[in-house]
């Protein structure tokens, strides 16, 4: 199918140029992948040597996707706003479990090269630029077991409670930190990652405030992985714990300290948020493509469906939703792609609808399909299952709505 009407006259042919390699790499590359795939009953088989995961990871590093985040004196690609939106929608479209996973795998070399440290950054961006073949892979290792969306509240009250705080725990021994904790099931790219964007715990007398963030090569002794996660949805994103046990990290690899900690937290959901935002806009927009294509073909009452009114309706309420969340997330993404300090409640804003408008326009897609959307010959099952997740990870919707809510408070004037 044809892509999207662009309706930003203003985009230079090399950004549109982008957009159709990046959807030709969707179409050929993520999305037959992510199928194969998710029909893999055993997660452990999607991570296994010989699965088409690395050859998927090896294809984008070749093509220099890995580098979109980072800046072009530094070799990479040197994205903006609008090519990070173009590039993760149009991922988001072929596969949202890959989207994610080759997304979040730049977190890590992305923050080094944020901090400006130039030891780190000849430690980890440079071979991280370098590679070509999928070797180095990034997790943001922020959930715990105990600790999912509430470490994403910042500047709440409960967020300074020194009766809760995080379950990673980093002490200070002399040139390093010792490292004891785990993270949950839930750490994308946790099962296969070689560094860590490590959010963990430096002060538990001020609860969740008393964070830092550390970049954690995870061949480190003392370092163990979990099993594989079986989920209902996005099954080529492998996920799961990682567990640190008397781990010793120099003390240059911690780059935010407390100090600063819910500074970077809010950055961090800012960017995280807009990129989800992205991803799902091409999730809503996959799903209502299928359902236009299959309403032309599928007859009911002597004529193809897509000339009953009724299925008129739902069709064009979904191109509106979809519409509607590619100008949100573009405009959030665009904005605090360079905003300091970002407006987060907009990232929120973008990731809260999107995510709910993917699960909403999949859902009504596979109505259409009647009881063809429910055999796992069509696509469609797939992608509302993927869209399931989305109103959970990243931060679950309701919880993000409340810190969201909290920021517009603070910061509109009466």
């Amino acid at each position: 199918m044809a892509l999207y009407l662009e309706l930003d006259r203003n985009l230079s042919e090399e950004q549109v140029r982008l957009r159709e390699n990046i959807h030709r790499f969707a179409a050929t590359v993520l999305r037959p992948v992510s199928r194969e795939l998710d029909k893999l009953a055993d997660p452990a088989e999607v991570i296994a040597r010989g699965s088409p995961l690395w050859r998927v990871f090896r294809q984008a590093y070749e093509l220099g996707y890995h580098t979109a985040g980072l800046p072009s004196e530094l070799g990479g690609m040197g994205f903006g706003g609008i090519e990070n939106h173009i590039m993760l929608e149009e991922m988001g479209w072929g596969s949202a479990d890959f989207a994610i996973a080759l997304g979040v795998a730049g977190f890590p070399f992305q923050a080094v090269a944020s901090s400006g440290n130039p030891e780190l950054i000849e430690e980890f961006v440079e071979p991280f630029v370098a590679d070509r073949e999928g070797k180095l892979i990034g997790c943001w290792a922020i959930t715990e077991p105990d600790h999912g969306s509430d470490y994403l509240m910042a500047g709440t009250e409960y967020f300074h409670d020194p009766k809760v705080s995080g379950q990673l725990v980093a002490v200070p021994d002399g040139d390093h930190y010792i490292v004891n904790g785990q993270k949950s099931a839930w750490v994308s790219n946790g099962t296969i990652a070689t560094h860590a964007l490590t959010f963990l715990t430096l002060d538990p007398s001020l609860g969740m405030a008393g964070g830092g963030v550390a970049i954690i090569p995870l061949d480190l002794p003392g370092v163990s992985r979990g099993k594989p996660l079986d989920k209902l949805g996005q099954r080529a994103l492998n996920q799961g714990e990682i567990f640190f046990d008397e781990v010793r990290i120099p003390r240059r690899y911690m780059m935010i300290d407390s100090s600063m900690y819910e500074m970077a937290l809010d950055m961090t959901l800012a960017r995280a948020n807009a990129g989800m935002a992205a991803i799902f806009t091409g999730v809503a927009r996959a799903a209502f493509e299928e359902a236009l294509a299959y309403s032309k073909t599928r007859v009911q009452g002597g004529r193809p469906i897509c000339q009953h009114q009724l299925v008129q309706k739902q069709l064009f309420g979904m191109f509106r939703a979809v519409e509607a969340a590619r100008a949100l997330s573009r405009a959030a993404m665009v904005y605090n792609s360079d905003a300091m300090p970002p407006q987060t409640h907009y990232s929120i804003a973008a990731k809260t609808f999107c995510t709910e408008a993917a699960f909403r326009v999949s859902s009504t897609a596979l109505q259409l399909f009647g009881g063809n959307g429910l055999s796992r010959e069509y696509p469609i099952e797939k992608i509302m299952r993927d869209a399931r997740a989305s109103l959970i990870e990243d931060g679950c919707n309701e919880i993000l709505e409340l810190t969201g809510a909290k920021l517009l408070i603070e910061r509109y004037g009466v």
